[in-house]
Order: structure tokens, then sequence, then C-alpha cells
């Protein structure tokens, strides 16, 4: 009889206890993750509207937050955080509603076989449409918008397809990229013959190219040589330390590079084949096509390797070094290949920067550049040709377009702000690798991971 009455006493103890740790269990509302995104957007738009909002008084030190705060920049900071919100919070089930919506008309197709040809046809298509964009565009604009063109879009993108490949296709996190690039615009000065050590004969511009890339190429090989069996944070600050040696040799080097005060009159490229004499000028046209055919042939050539053995094995490196090490890969070998490929473009960028402005200095390849860099990679979208082209360009691209209408200081804040929100709703990029497109957290499946769509 008592254990009976214990039994039943024990149920409702029980189920007394199951409800406490369902309690325990259950997501309070202000933590569910759309609401935490929300949160740290409105954190986002009020920090931006304190940076970008009056500026300070030493007599008032509360002068500038009052000023924001009485203005209406706080709230138009604050709705587009909102208006952001909004539209990344309803776009997967606008997505979802759309891909079930056209279900019925693509299902025959996909079942045929024929979706992936369409595909194929429709990538070729817009690559196509946006080579002839970027060629004959550029005549309608401005002198001052071409050179940013130059200065910054193209050169920048040349960087992002050469770290793309060291990051986005190795997985190995190098903070010096910038130091190729500064090694690629000192080889123009040298084969040129404007440094104060003498070259054993000088060079046509164009010519530097393949020379400054394969000095590049050595120089990732002896970066790479005794670093690569490092990994992760000990492999960045070994990098960043590579940079730092770049840059202090080429400013405190006076009898090698001129020091701090830098190398003038670099000539710029120049054809002269018989009666074809042509010489770029200080037209930002002529170096903006020069950059787009190297932009296009780095393009051609990334894509086949990006498909070869050696791409797959960058991959299989990327996802799991000891797993591919266990299957017989020289991993040392493979990631040497890489910073090599990868420091290669660099050389070419500086070349081409280099000839452009005609005069450089330690100044301009400062470590910022190569956080960037990282930065239009990651944005658009690691392992992603497509990607890092449109992450590069538009970043790149968008300090000049808020020229008019944002302070000089103030606009880098900006891109700031939207990094923020990238890395909150999209953190594989703008236009991931379909690889990475499989694995990267996106805030819809979060959410169902941590129960909030219960």
């Amino acid at each position: 009889m008592s254990a009976v009455i214990e039994q039943r006493t024990e149920r409702p103890a029980k189920a007394v206890s199951a409800v406490v740790v369902a309690g325990l269990r259950r997501e309070r509302w202000y933590r569910q993750p759309r609401l935490r995104r929300l949160g740290a957007l409105l954190a986002a738009g009020l920090l931006l509207a304190v940076m970008t909002g009056e500026q300070g008084n030493g007599k008032d030190l509360l002068y500038s937050l009052r000023g924001t705060l009485a203005s209406g920049r706080l709230w138009v900071c604050l709705g587009l955080g909102v208006v952001a919100w909004v539209l990344a919070e309803t776009g997967a089930p606008l997505r979802a509603a759309a891909v079930r919506l056209l279900a019925p008309v693509t299902a025959p197709i996909a079942r045929g076989g024929e979706l992936a040809v369409r595909r194929r046809g429709v990538r070729v298509t817009a690559a196509l449409v946006g080579l002839a964009l970027a060629v004959f565009v550029p005549l309608a604009l401005s002198r001052a918008t071409n050179q940013v063109l130059v200065d910054w879009v193209g050169i920048y993108i040349l960087l992002a397809l050469g770290l793309n490949v060291v990051i986005g296709w190795a997985g190995l996190l190098d903070l010096g990229f910038v130091a190729f690039f500064a090694i690629g615009g000192y080889s123009a000065a040298f084969w040129t013959g404007h440094l104060p050590v003498k070259p054993p004969f000088e060079l046509n511009p164009f010519l530097v190219i393949p020379v400054a890339m394969a000095t590049c190429l050595i120089a990732g090989v002896l970066l790479g040589g005794p670093t690569l069996r490092l990994r992760g944070d000990y492999l960045a600050i070994v990098t960043l330390g590579f940079h730092e040696i770049i840059y202090l040799v080429a400013k405190n080097s006076d009898g090698l590079t001129n020091g701090s005060l830098g190398v003038f009159g670099i000539p710029h490229f120049s054809v002269g084949l018989g009666p074809v004499q042509y010489r770029w000028k200080l037209d930002p046209l002529d170096y903006w096509w020069l950059l787009l055919g190297l932009i296009v042939l780095a393009v051609l050539v990334l894509r086949r390797l990006e498909h070869s053995k050696v791409g797959r094995t960058w991959a299989a490196i990327r996802e799991d070094e000891v797993a591919a090490a266990a299957h017989g890969v020289d991993t040392v070998k493979y990631k040497l290949m890489a910073f090599a490929i990868g420091a290669s473009t660099s050389g070419a960028a500086g070349v081409v920067y280099a000839s452009k402005v005609g005069f450089i200095n330690p100044e301009n390849f400062p470590l910022l550049y190569s956080v960037l860099v990282l930065a239009y990679v990651i944005f658009g979208g690691m392992g992603s040709i497509p990607g890092v082209l449109l992450g590069a360009g538009l970043l790149a691209w968008l300090p000049h377009a808020l020229k008019d209408v944002v302070d000089q200081k103030d606009r880098f804040m900006y891109m700031g702000a939207l990094l923020v929100v990238m890395m909150i709703y999209r953190p594989q990029g703008l236009l991931p690798a379909r690889r990475r497109r499989r694995g990267e957290p996106t805030p819809a499946r979060s959410s169902v991971q941590t129960g909030d769509a219960q």
C-alpha cells in the first residue's frame, strides 16, 4: 500500500519537474535571434549617428552627443536599421514562396537536365554583358570618376582575386597581402632604372609585369616555406610581421628604395612595334582598359585553376587539413602554391599602380589596405570569383559614391556599418561559392536550430 502511495506522489513530482525544465529551456521573447538581430542593427544605427553627427567641443564634453540626439540624423539611422531588419527577415519567406510558386514550371526543366545548361548560358551572357558595360560605360563618365575606377576599383579587384586564392580556396588567413603589392611597385621602379640601385638592363613596364609576378611568386615561397606549418591566428601574425618587414625595409633603406622620400619618375606604359607607337599618359581610361584586360586574364586562369586537381586539393585542405594530410596530400606544397599564385596577381597590380601614378613611397602600402582587401573578399563571398568581383567593386566604389553627401573622414564609417549588417544577415557573402553556400549559417537556419521557429 505504501509503495502505491509513493508511486502516486512521484508522478506529480516528475510532471512538475518536467514543466520546470521545459520552462527553463524555453527561450524568452527578448532572447529570440530575430530580436537580437534587431537590437544589433539599432545599436549600429545609434553608433553610426553618433560617429557622423555633431563634432565635439572641448568646453562641453556632451555637446556632440546632445546635438546628435536632437537632430534628425539619429532617427534616419535607426530607421535604416529597422528597414534593413524588415527586409532581411522577410526576404527568406518571400524567396521560399517564389520557389514554390515557380516549382511547376522549373521542375520539368530540371528533370530533363536542361536547367544546368540554361544556368550556364545565363552566366556566360551575364559575364559578357558585364564586360561590355565595363568597357563602354567609362566613356560616358567624368575623368575624376575614371580615376577612381583605376586607383581603387580596378587595382583592388586584382588584389582581391589574389587574396581569394589564399584565404578563399586554401583557407590561409593572410593579413600582410599588400606587402606583395609593394614588392610589385618597387619592382617597377627598379627595372625601369629609378631606384638608387640600378638594374643590369632597363625594361618596358609591360615587360616588368611578368618579372614582378615572378618576384612576388618567389617572395610568397620564401614567406610560406618556413611558416606554412603554422595555422590560424599564428599564420596571420606571421603574415602581419612580413608586411611590417617589407614596409620598414622600404622606409629605412635609403640606399636601396630611397627611403621615405619615395621614387619619382616611374615611366608610363608604352608600346613600340614598328609603325605602331603608343604611350599611356595621364588619361585614366587607358589604364582602366589595361586593368580590365589583366582582370579578365586572371579570372580565366583562376577559373581553370579552381576546377583543376590543384583547386580541389585546396578545397580539401581548407575543409580539413588533417584529413587531407592523412589521405596523402602534401599540404605544405599546395599551400605554398596558393601563397605564390595569390601573390603574383598583387605583383601585376603593383606594376600598374606604380606606372600610373609615377611615384611611390612606403606610405602607399599601409597595413590598412590589407584589411580592406580582406573585407572585400569576405563581403563578396570567399572562394567565389563573381562574389569577389562584385564585393571588391562595390566596397571600393562606396567611398567615392558618398563623397557628395558624407564628410570625407566619415565615409569609411558607413562602409563599416554595411559590413556589420552583412555579417549579421549574410555571413557567407553576396555571391558565395556553392560549397560555402551549403555550409555557412543563415539567419533563417540559425533561428530554426535555436528553436525560434517553434
